[in-house]
């Protein structure tokens, strides 16, 4: 099992910045991918962003540029830096982890709990 803990949600004002971090345990080796959805009231989640152990990453389309993931192998934890924030961005944060196979296809086993990031107009 790997446990995800995200943090760094809250509120911010249109046109401003925030960092997630999400923090994993467990049995970390059985995972190679991690990554962020989202999921805004009435909508479905989508993907954000997804980064693997080697440092491959893959964002949504309309969020590229805007948003920018990385992490840190040593401490196990991947982060969403999200800029240029708009209220269509408001909605739940989910951190994932699971697999990514080699014809490039993604399986995530494990969420986190949410955060919650509210975009002020």
């Amino acid at each position: 099992q790997v446990q995800l803990v995200e943090s760094g949600g809250g509120l911010v004002q249109a046109g401003g910045s925030l960092r997630l971090s999400c923090a994993a345990s467990g049995s970390i080796f059985s995972i190679n991918a991690m990554g962020w959805y989202r999921q805004a009231p009435g909508r479905q989640r989508e993907l954000v962003a997804t980064i693997t152990t080697g440092g491959e990453t893959k964002y949504a389309d309309s969020l590229e540029g805007r948003f920018t993931v990385s992490r840190d192998n040593a401490k196990n934890t991947v982060y969403l830096h999200m800029s240029s924030l708009s209220v269509e961005d408001t909605a739940v944060y989910y951190c994932t982890g699971g697999s990514r196979f080699w014809n490039g296809d993604y399986r995530f086993d494990y969420w986190g709990q949410g955060t919650q990031v509210t975009v002020s107009s």
